[in-house]
């Protein structure tokens, strides 16, 4: 459960972070004080965050004695908005590599969902030096499936949902988004509503931004075995957003990758599993 200390307002803070020539300002939360840093990348989704995604997460790496930090990417969250006419995984890097900067984190594990797990390879391969550990869910390579047709059914109502953000196309994304769409309450959906309309220059942006550069995600796909970290590849079963094939494309790709697969599990393994999802990545970093 979610403490005093480590709620999404008290660990709320802005850094100002330049990127193509303009100064945008990023908001991040940070919980923890430890030694060890592991940083939580968000993904894509209308109203997405860093504390949206990880709220069930956060408390278990405190906890365990790490300093957690959120970054909420241009475009999304508390952060400013940005169209991005080029590689969105490259964007969030540089953007990524800027506010370690200012924190004075020279090293951090990395844990990356969907958008989060192409920004956190794109980040591994531009600055090998500045990553301990990866865990990837959802997304990382860019490179499509083999077996379904793309873009994926949950990929097409994300666009459809930035496109026309109603309550109706919200739920039609949940819906095909976690295993058990019965676990999205309405409060949670209505709130997540909310989120996504307080902010119609983050939808335009992400509008503007697949018009002019469709291929947001590069296919890193023939770079992996660049990348030397220990790799953590976590994958539902069922994800409808990015198919299982893409997952087995990274774990074979990473010289030094192991993967999980969770049964009756979609596109949010580190919620809808949230308590083994904790458990294992912890394990994992401890070795």
């Amino acid at each position: 459960m979610t403490t005093n200390q480590t709620n999404s307002d008290v660990t709320s803070k802005f850094a100002n972070v330049i990127e193509g020539g303009t100064e945008l300002r990023l908001h991040y939360n940070v919980a923890g004080d430890g030694a060890q840093v592991v940083v939580m990348l968000h993904g894509s989704g209308p109203g997405a965050s860093g504390w949206a995604n990880f709220n069930a997460n956060v408390q278990a790496f405190v906890d365990a004695g790490y300093r957690v930090i959120l970054p909420d990417f241009p475009g999304w969250g508390q952060s400013d908005t940005v169209v991005c006419t080029g590689s969105r995984s490259d964007l969030n890097a540089r953007v990524l590599k800027s506010l370690l900067d200012q924190l004075d984190v020279q090293s951090a594990d990395l844990i990356g969902n969907s958008m989060g797990g192409h920004s956190a390879v794109a980040f591994t391969l531009a600055y090998p030096e500045r990553v301990g550990k990866l865990v990837l869910m959802g997304g990382g390579t860019g490179g499509p499936s083999q077996f379904v047709p793309m873009p994926t059914e949950g990929i097409k109502l994300l666009q459809g949902l930035y496109r026309e953000p109603t309550l109706d196309n919200l739920k039609k994304m949940l819906n095909v988004f976690v295993y058990d769409a019965g676990s999205m309450t309405e409060e949670l959906m209505q709130t997540r509503l909310a989120n996504i309309v307080a902010r119609q220059d983050h939808l335009e942006s992400f509008v503007k931004s697949s018009a002019a550069n469709p291929k947001q995600f590069p296919d890193y796909g023939h770079r992996l075995h660049e990348i030397k970290s220990a790799a953590l590849i976590i994958w539902g079963r069922d994800d409808r957003f990015v198919p299982l094939d893409v997952g087995l494309r990274l774990a074979a790709g990473l010289p030094n990758a192991d993967m999980h697969i969770f049964g009756r599990c979609g596109h949010w393994a580190q919620w809808e599993h949230a308590e083994k999802f904790n458990r294992m990545v912890l394990e994992f970093f401890a070795r």
